[in-house]
């Protein structure tokens, strides 16, 4: 109706609804956002559409997304080849999900090809470094909040 240029990107993921099959279900893979494209003084016709609570950016500018990156998630969301991912920071606490140190929990300290975890043994006061592969640690908690996902794919 208001003729606002507008993109929802969806992945598609696998769920299974109690003793059901298996469906697959689109999901969106920002949570909470869609991108759209207005001018600078077009700000207003978006902040109307019911159930939008604010343009991410500053106070009087949106943040721009480039038309490759968007292109990009439209062919890559096509393939099959994007799904989300928990947000990493270095010093986010991780626990190793597989191997000798199963169990383990840690600090994230490198993200890039194999990620290095350091264990501490606090009554000790002693720590090693491990190097672990991405998809055997899972996020424990990112600034405070329990957020036991697993963690997979590639980390830059």
């Amino acid at each position: 109706m208001r003729e606002i240029e507008n993109f929802l990107p969806l992945y598609q993921a696998k769920h299974k609804w109690g003793n059901g099959p298996t469906q697959i279900v689109y999901l969106p893979l920002y949570s909470s956002y869609i991108f759209v494209r207005i001018a600078t003084g077009e700000r207003t016709s978006v902040l109307e559409v019911p159930g939008v609570i604010r343009i991410v950016g500053g106070r009087r500018e949106a943040y721009y997304i480039s038309d490759a990156y968007i292109s990009s998630l439209r062919e890559g969301l096509q393939e099959g080849i994007i799904e989300p991912h928990p947000y990493l920071t270095v010093g986010a606490k991780v626990r190793i999900r597989t191997g000798i140190m199963a169990g383990m929990e840690g600090v994230l300290k490198r993200k890039k090809g194999n990620v290095r975890v350091v264990l501490s043994l606090s009554m000790l006061m002693q720590s090693v470094s491990v190097d672990v592969a991405l998809q055997d640690i899972e996020l424990i908690g990112l600034g405070g909040v329990s957020d036991r996902r697993h963690i997979k794919g590639d980390a830059a």
